[in-house]
């Protein structure tokens, strides 16, 4: 593929963004060391607005924010269901969920499984997630940098470097509040680069938004009809619709990095502030990251042409290097960093306190504050290193097959475990076996069910997987021996009610 000079002041805009990331790390260094409260929850004292950026910039990773474009590029808008799906779920999580986990006050999501149904489905539920994040934080470096690499002269290792092992140094340095304060710093700069790529492209364009919409109109590149009928060879709206409610319960229920930020406001009404902000600004970025695709679509019909044989998922990195000026194509390829370094701090700090929480506190005991945070920092370190040391690995080898495959193995885990988390709040008769035994049955549907020749079969796994997890767990609950166990304040009928759960989950020591 045709590569494009990097330049000296593009490397300049790089360089001062990375650095003001690691300052601000720094900046909360001391706050951060006081105790495992402030580490891993900030002490619970954020602005919900700061917390709603934090939650947005982590789900909304790098290859998002190159992959989006790619799809109105190549397609239309039909996967912008996936995005009105985000606050169509905010007031489920604020009605039936967060509740518990603020009333809680868990630092891991999975110490309500624990008092729900034991310390079994609590460790199997953190060390599934421990797991995907390691192997995700490898992907969430290497794919980015071989995108840019791919189109520029940068070095593919010196790129990983720079992205990976600063971001592993700010979330040692800052702990918590340095991981969300830089996030909002990130989200900043990936929605403004989106609006300045679209704004930039269209002043080179011919009529300029005018022959954009008419391209857009003209070529179906938005919505169409065809994406409303369920077997078309579109992608089908309703079903990415249905499937991604599933996805985001997973994400917004199920996984670590957003649980651990309901924890970072002082009161419920602020934690729910703070979902409806995130959801805002994933509204927001629709039209930015979708209308980039559709610009760039435009661009290439009318102001440009891409190399033969181009591999699109660089179209994004490519348009930024050959049509922007100096410096400023270098803030926008900040802006890809930006995207990766704030789902990368998210998970080590998240995977952190899962192994710290759930597995240290709770099977070996827990020491003093300082040795505590000093174990926590350790934990990022060897975490953030194994996941550099994959994506470098993966630059060498230039494939990333055995990788994909270890996410999928362990993705599929992931929305049947939300599953289980609504089975919990929502029932009273479900137990630990009947629990386990339909995580196995919503995983095995899920892994028999994907088909990666499908672009719906994705939505499809998810909606079947998610239902089969809720109604195995609780069909075969009915018909097992179940041992008496206290659940006040643990499901849905006892929300309004003080719950008792800190005194029934146990730490060693």
């Amino acid at each position: 593929m045709h590569q494009v000079g990097f330049g000296l002041w593009n490397w300049v805009a790089v360089i001062v963004y990375l650095v003001a990331m690691l300052l601000i790390g720094s900046y909360f260094t001391k706050r951060a060391s006081k105790d495992t409260d402030s580490f891993f929850t900030a002490g619970g004292k954020l602005p919900s607005w700061v917390v709603g950026f934090s939650i947005y910039a982590t789900t909304l990773s790098a290859i998002t924010f190159m992959s989006t474009p790619e799809k109105a590029f190549l397609t239309d808008w039909a996967y912008v269901a996936g995005t009105i799906t985000i606050i169509a779920i905010v007031p489920i999580l604020n009605y039936f969920y967060v509740p518990f986990f603020k009333k809680l006050r868990v630092t891991s999501a999975y110490e309500y499984l624990e008092a729900r149904f034991g310390p079994s489905i609590r460790l199997i539920g953190s060390l599934l997630f421990v797991l995907f994040h390691l192997g995700r934080v490898a992907i969430v470096i290497y794919l980015p940098t071989l995108a840019i690499t791919s189109v520029s002269d940068m070095n593919p290792y010196i790129v990983a470097t720079l992205v990976g092992v600063l971001c592993i140094l700010y979330t040692f340095l800052g702990g918590f509040e340095g991981v969300v304060w830089s996030d909002f710093i990130q989200g900043v700069i990936l929605l403004g680069g989106a609006f300045f790529i679209i704004l930039l492209g269209a002043l080179q364009i011919h009529g300029n938004f005018g022959t954009i919409w008419h391209d857009a109109m003209e070529h179906k590149k938005i919505l169409s009809a065809d994406n409303f009928v369920i077997n078309s060879a579109s992608a089908a709206f309703p079903i990415i619709f249905i499937g991604n409610i599933f996805n985001n319960l997973h994400q917004y229920t199920a996984s670590q990095d957003v649980v651990q930020r309901y924890q970072a406001s002082e009161s419920m009404k602020e934690t729910r502030k703070s979902l409806w902000t995130n959801g805002l600004l994933a509204i927001l970025s629709a039209p930015l990251f979708y209308g980039m695709g559709t610009m760039l679509y435009s661009f290439y019909q009318h102001a440009g042409t891409l190399p033969k044989d181009f591999n699109t998922s660089s179209v994004v990195p490519y348009f930024i290097l050959t049509q922007m000026p100096p410096f400023v194509g270098g803030l926008l390829v900040a802006a890809i960093f930006a995207a990766a370094q704030s789902t990368i701090s998210s998970s080590l700090n998240s995977i952190s306190a899962c192994i710290s929480v759930d597995i240290k506190h709770r099977f070996f005991g827990k020491g003093k504050e300082k040795d505590e945070v000093k174990f926590a920092r350790l934990m990022i370190i060897l975490a953030g290193l194994f996941g550099y040391g994959m994506s470098m690995y993966l630059i060498f080898a230039k494939s990333n097959n055995l990788w994909d495959l270890f996410l999928l193995i362990t993705g599929l885990f992931g929305v049947p475990l939300a599953g289980i988390f609504a089975v919990g709040i929502f029932t009273k008769r479900t137990n630990t076996f009947g629990v386990i035994v339909g995580l196995i049955a919503g995983i095995l549907v899920a892994y028999l069910l994907n088909d990666k020749s499908n672009p719906s079969a994705p939505f499809y796994v998810s909606i079947m997987s998610f239902t089969i997890a809720f109604i195995i767990s609780y069909v075969v609950s009915l018909f097992t021996p179940v041992k008496t166990k206290d659940i006040t304040g643990l499901t849905i009928y006892d929300k309004d009610k003080p719950s008792t759960y800190i005194s029934k989950v146990k730490t060693k020591g």
